[in-house]
């Protein structure tokens, strides 16, 4: 059974790091590019087992084309699609990006940026989506070997939420090696806080008398009433071991990732744990 809109949105502002690509970490890792602009295109597949749990299950994918510019002054958009068979339609969600990165002297490095989530939704659904943008700070800290970073993200659209996530890993790099130019393995582990808005429903004292009365009567009354409340907690343990290979103007990651989703306190989670496998290419065209 494909997921839903509905559950897909949550799915998104439960777990960023599951995003295929992550401009802050491509950039970073190439080789230095501050004095050129580049236009990045990338195709990247997922082993999509997130929604039902199953493990490895290559039969279900999912697929991620991208395409990013990256100008010399720090100034940068990106426009991704994602397309995959858990989800109807299968062509979900278009993510439009634009920031600004910075780097001071490659030990810290900060990105702002803006996106815009544009899910495609049948004509006749009711769903609501209730995050639609956000806004986010990137700080990017690395001590070698070890890789510092803390990400704040504010979504927002029918509601509000924050997303706060640190991470510490290795980056471990080798240069011109069996006729490559470079082979990275950084390993990672990430905690993400976040806030949300939980709905949870009780019971009028004279509940049963309420029943009893609708089954009766074509004028129902309610016999029970909403309850909400903002929790804020930990939401998601994440495992990342992914491996990137640069040849020339191209770059090929292949990554294992595992989550461990938590639910807030009275929240209905349906997300189980798993892991996934994910491989993009990134062919770079760099403006002299």
């Amino acid at each position: 059974m494909s997921a839903s809109i509905d559950s897909l949105n949550t799915f998104f502002t439960h777990e960023d790091s599951l995003q295929v690509f992550d401009l802050l970490d491509s950039l970073l890792k190439a080789e230095p590019i501050k004095e050129r602009s580049q236009m990045a295109v990338r195709l990247g597949y997922n082993s999509n087992i997130t929604a039902d749990n199953r493990t490895f299950n290559i039969a279900r994918f999912g697929l991620a084309p991208g395409l990013s510019y990256y100008h010399k002054s720090g100034v940068y958009a990106d426009v991704s699609g994602y397309w995959s068979q858990e989800y109807a339609p299968n062509y979900y969600l278009t993510v439009a990006s634009a920031g600004y990165l910075h780097s001071f002297k490659k030990v810290y490095s900060f990105l702002v940026e803006y996106s815009h989530y544009y899910y495609n939704q049948p004509s006749d659904s009711t769903v609501s989506i209730p995050y639609t943008n956000n806004i986010g700070l990137s700080n990017y800290f690395e001590l070698k070997p070890f890789v510092f970073r803390l990400d704040y993200y504010l979504y927002f659209g029918e509601k509000s939420a924050h997303r706060i996530q640190p991470s510490i890993g290795l980056n471990l790099v080798k240069k011109n090696w069996l006729g490559l130019n470079r082979i990275s393995f950084y390993p990672s582990v990430a905690f993400l806080f976040g806030s949300e808005e939980i709905t949870e429903y009780g019971l009028y004292q004279n509940a049963y008398l309420r029943y009893l009365y609708n089954r009766t009567h074509t004028q129902k009354v309610p016999y029970s009433y909403e309850i909400k409340h903002n929790e804020f907690g930990i939401m998601n343990y994440s495992f990342s071991f992914p491996i990137s290979i640069t040849k020339k103007d191209w770059t090929f990651v292949l990554a294992y990732t595992y989550n461990i989703p938590k639910a807030l306190p009275g929240e209905d989670l349906s997300l189980l744990e798993s892991g996934y496998l994910s491989f993009s290419i990134t062919r770079y065209i760099t403006f002299r």
